[in-house]
């Protein structure tokens, strides 16, 4: 008696399918199809794409910055970095650029939160989850603000990270909320920190290239992410400040916690090895675009 040739998995997994209910089979393929479109070369290049829009922010923001530290004007946060985009040649085609691209990388992140953390065990899948939450959250606002600049409308970000302060203090546990929100900054700016040096970063990077070329993705990564994470101790520090002493004005956003960094004893100096740090970040992000393990 010939015996029956042996079922391979995905025949088995197809039978499995076939044999449930309308409804249950129903949403397996949109299961399915959701997690074929995460996987899309067409995704992948668009969430890459995100990573080169963030790049051109920190080096714009970076910039604006080192301007301020030898004596210019200007906004050293979002608003300022788009607004400069705006008024020059070509820069409403990298407005859109920049927001497909951060649009693009958001949806990816969303997509990790269902399916990027198979195999992993509970509590690894919940960190695991709980980042890529907080990614998609970040780009997609990134994004929008792109949007907006784009449409030739305008924000104002430290106006807003004001109001938003004194929204918040006018409410009973506003103030608390505030000093949560200022100390988990400077938590983050601190595992920035932590990240540059101790190289976690690369971590989440592959193909690598070897001699100088890998060398000098390393030391920007290193520089940018300690830059970047000081930069955020300092708007941390200054949320705090304006929690405890109930006083918005001192919650000015990022731009605000640069230009309070430069009226501080060798605050010009301190400003300006920032600046140069998170123009080595928004190059470092540029570069990770082709690196990321996706």
């Amino acid at each position: 008696m010939t015996s029956a040739p042996p079922i391979d998995e995905e025949s088995r997994n197809t039978m499995v399918r076939g044999s449930g209910t309308p409804g249950r089979d129903a949403a397996d393929k949109a299961s399915d199809a959701a997690e074929d479109a995460s996987n899309s070369k067409g995704l992948e290049v668009a969430a890459r794409a995100g990573y080169v829009a963030a790049g051109v922010l920190h080096i714009l923001i970076g910039l604006i910055a080192l301007g301020l530290a030898r004596g210019g004007s200007g906004e050293a946060d979002q608003s300022g970095a788009m607004g400069q985009l705006t008024g020059s040649p070509g820069g409403t085609v990298l407005l859109w650029f920049c927001f497909i691209g951060c649009i693009g990388l958001a949806l990816f992140q969303l997509s990790e939160i269902f399916f990027g953390a198979k195999g992993l065990s509970d509590k690894d899948k919940l960190k695991a989850r709980a980042k890529s939450g907080g990614q998609a959250a970040v780009y997609a606002a990134i994004g929008v603000t792109f949007g907006r600049y784009a449409l030739g409308g305008s924000s104002d970000s430290s106006s807003s990270a004001s109001s938003m302060s004194a929204s918040l203090m006018s409410n009973p546990a506003g103030t608390a909320l505030l000093l949560a929100v200022g100390v988990g900054i400077l938590v983050v700016g601190g595992y920035f920190v932590y990240s540059g040096a101790t190289r976690h970063f690369l971590k989440n990077l592959t193909g690598l290239p070897s001699g100088r070329a890998g060398t000098a993705v390393v030391v920007l990564g290193i520089v940018g992410y300690i830059a970047k994470g000081f930069a955020l101790g300092v708007l941390g520090v200054l949320i705090i400040v304006a929690a405890v002493t109930s006083n918005p004005e001192q919650s000015t956003g990022l731009d605000g916690a640069l230009k309070s960094l430069r009226d501080q004893p060798f605050g010009v100096w301190l400003l300006g090895a920032v600046a140069l740090g998170l123009m080595a970040y928004g190059v470092f992000m540029a570069v990770r675009s082709k690196y990321q393990r996706m």
